[in-house]
């Protein structure tokens, strides 16, 4: 009834079809044997509308007879028996039969392929469709029922076998192998079919079902040996692992060049793909199944991604069926799983694998003698970040039709940063150059020791060890203190500039709340998401959130303090960058001294500094009137680089407006305005002969 193998080239693919049409050829046999059966027992076999209704004769015919299982063919074991045995001898040759791959992996007994065999057999011969139909006397009814299943295999229909064998736990149904549909209809006329994917396998095709598809990536292996602890643990057979990502570290690469140790394949996930509509656990089931059809090793992560979804969410990928390596940045815990897991950390990239990376990423189109690793050595990326930045770098170099530059890989990785700081910090893509600050020798020679610093601490933290074994710091943390407009915010513009990094200005209305424990919230959130990216975090007018801890008098003393407490803490254990900027330092908690890389006063400009940032705000587009006196302007106004902008700014604008250039009257009226500003008292003495420029003086 089945017909033939379908010609093929792959010997492979021609014998596993010919196992499987050899076995759908005994459920023909049965089927023969049940229709006639039924025609011997049918009481008006010329019925013309058979299964759209029911005649006098066919219900006398069900009260006075009872349903019996179809009798045993005494040639079929016989048949049977032949079958295998010429499948052993295939298997012998190295030839996979796929229908025996499937019952060995998903350990499948004889009644449980009868089962899959009777339920595949409309999908692979339409002929069964009909008979089917006949058989259930019902023209609608196409695919087998459980009843139908349980008749040609000869078992009674009131025994428990089926109600075990198609139990949610059962193994055909758990895997994913079978469905049962219709659960609305009596048990016995419940529908089963072969999922899709099962079907095409059994066929010899190998592309996963849409549902995984979206879930899956290619991961490489990640450079270097691989964890040894976690090859050993292959080795020895255990199932369940979660390896542990910390900022510049990726786990699944680790897991997939393991499992290349112990020469297993691997089906890697990731779960932040999972959408919010979609059922974690039919996913985890689809996931399992296709590990076992394709005989890989499950690599999902990271478990962040679930743990917000509930306990059933996370469990469903910790308990799935053969050999699982989970990742996450969290700690494991241990009621995510019955099973207890090999617990590791992912290691970072050697200084060697990745510059091996960006020298083979960007593929020899940088000019000569330029070396992209040292370019790129103050952003902590993993080797696929790596391979991302490098041909994104390689794109937009080739865009302007030139060779690679410093500045296209750096933007190259900015692009790996992840969009979550966004929504908690503003960011800047800095614009500022350290030439375009005027500070004094010490400041700026302090500011580019920060650059190093940031720089290089992969290379004297990690692979020189110089923290110390006991030290849990990793991050660089520099206090700016000055006065209002010294600099501050853009020197720490600069310092992520130089590196080539972004800069994310934290937001202090996002983060201070009313509501007892939700600052401290915010702020875990923000470090979080500052330590998944390569980039600066700004906090600025810090001893707001970093103040001094007070004798407790009251509650709010009390929980202002566990605030401060909270960030002492967490900025111990912080493994980014961050800048403080404050204008009262002595307003700062004493214990954040000790925690700091850096300290970076900003004095007030002196009088050559101070005409320096005349000149230079002034710039070299503007029209300059002849009567500009800058000399007096620097030697007469104590003012900071802040306020020597504002009131150029303002000058500016009145000299637009008037359609001339801007004038000492212009700069010294604004002066003036920005005397009123701050709070200062306007004399003669301090504006000298210019004092009869002002609008409110005496002529």
């Amino acid at each position: 009834m089945t017909g033939s193998p379908a010609s093929t080239s792959d010997p492979h693919q021609a014998a596993s079809l010919a196992y499987l049409l050899g076995r759908l050829e005994m459920v023909a046999d049965r089927v023969r044997a049940a229709v006639e059966v039924r025609r011997a027992s049918d009481p008006d076999p010329l019925d013309r509308f058979r299964g759209l209704h029911i005649s006098a004769a066919q219900v006398e015919s069900l009260l006075s007879t009872l349903s019996m299982p179809l009798p045993k063919d005494v040639n079929s074991a016989a048949q049977l028996e032949r079958l295998e045995r010429d499948a052993d001898e295939v298997e012998q040759k190295g030839i996979e039969l796929r229908l025996r791959r499937l019952a060995r992996t998903f350990h499948l007994d004889d009644l449980d392929l009868e089962l899959l065999l009777i339920a595949l057999a409309p999908d692979l011969d339409n002929r069964f469709e009909r008979l089917y139909g006949y058989l259930h006397d019902d023209v609608s009814r196409r695919r087998a029922s459980i009843g139908l299943w349980l008749e040609l295999c000869g078992l009674e229909p009131a025994s428990a076998v089926a109600w075990r064998r198609l139990a949610p736990d059962g193994q055909l149904i758990a895997a994913r192998l079978l469905l049962v549909e219709d659960p609305e209809r009596p048990f016995l006329t419940r529908s089963l079919r072969v999922p899709d994917r099962v079907t095409a396998f059994l066929l010899g095709l190998d592309k996963p079902d849409s549902q995984v598809a979206s879930l899956t990536f290619v991961c490489e292996p990640a450079l270097g040996a691989a964890v040894p602890t976690l090859v050993r643990w292959l080795e020895d057979g255990l199932r369940l692992a979660y390896i542990r990502e910390r900022p510049g570290t990726a786990a699944a690469p680790v897991a997939v060049a393991a499992l290349a140790e112990v020469r297993r394949a691997a089906l890697t996930v990731d779960l932040r793909r999972l959408r919010a509509e979609e059922d974690p656990g039919l996913l985890a089931a689809l996931v399992a199944r296709e590990a076992g059809l394709s005989g890989s090793a499950v690599v999902a992560g990271p478990l962040d991604a679930l743990v917000p979804r509930g306990l059933a969410a996370v469990q469903a990928f910790s308990e799935l069926p053969g050999l699982v390596i989970l990742t996450g940045s969290g700690n494991w815990d241990p009621v995510w799983s019955r099973e207890v897991p090999f617990l590791c950390e992912a290691p970072p990239p050697a200084a060697d694998d990745r510059a091996r990376l960006w020298r083979a990423g960007v593929n020899g189109e940088t000019a000569p003698g330029f070396d992209p690793a040292e370019a790129t050595a103050q952003f902590r990326l993993t080797s696929d970040q790596v391979q991302r930045a490098a041909r994104a770098a390689r794109l937009q170099a080739r865009a302007a039709n030139r060779s690679i530059e410093a500045a296209d890989l750096r933007a190259g990785a900015r692009a790996q940063n992840a969009a979550g700081l966004e929504r908690l910090a503003r960011r800047m893509e800095p614009a500022v150059r350290l030439t375009d600050l005027v500070l004094p020798p010490d400041v700026l020679e302090q500011l580019r020791e920060l650059t190093v610093r940031a720089r290089q601490r992969d290379r004297v933290l990690g692979e020189w060890k110089m923290a110390g074994a006991a030290s849990r710091r990793r991050g660089l943390t520099a206090l700016f203190a000055g006065a209002s407009g010294t600099g501050k915010t853009m020197a720490a513009e600069v310092v992520a500039g130089e590196m080539g990094l972004d800069l994310y200005v934290v937001d202090l209305a996002s983060v201070v709340d009313k509501y007892v424990g939700e600052t401290e919230k915010n702020l875990d959130r923000i470090f979080a998401e500052a330590e998944s990216v390569n980039g600066v975090l700004l906090f600025d007018e810090a001893d707001a959130l970093f103040g001094k801890r007070s004798d407790v008098s009251d509650a709010h003393d009390r929980y202002a303090n566990v605030e401060v407490a909270y960030l002492l803490q967490r900025m111990e254990l912080f493994e980014g960058i961050a800048i403080l900027a404050t204008n009262l330092r002595s307003n700062l908690d004493e214990a954040f001294a000790r925690r700091l890389d850096s300290l970076i006063d900003f004095p007030e400009p002196d009088e050559i500094d101070r005409l320096r940032l005349w000149d230079r705000c002034l710039g070299s587009l503007a029209p300059r009137a002849d009567d500009l006196d800058l000399a007096f302007l620097a030697r007469a106004f104590k003012l900071s680089g802040g306020n020597i902008r504002n009131i150029v700014l303002a000058a500016a604008y009145m000299a637009a407006e008037a359609g001339r250039s801007i004038s000492m009257a212009d700069l010294v009226r604004a002066t003036e305005r920005e005397y009123r500003k701050l709070g200062r008292m306007v004399v003669e003495s301090e504006f000298g002969a210019f004092y009869s420029m002002l609008a409110g003086s005496k002529q």
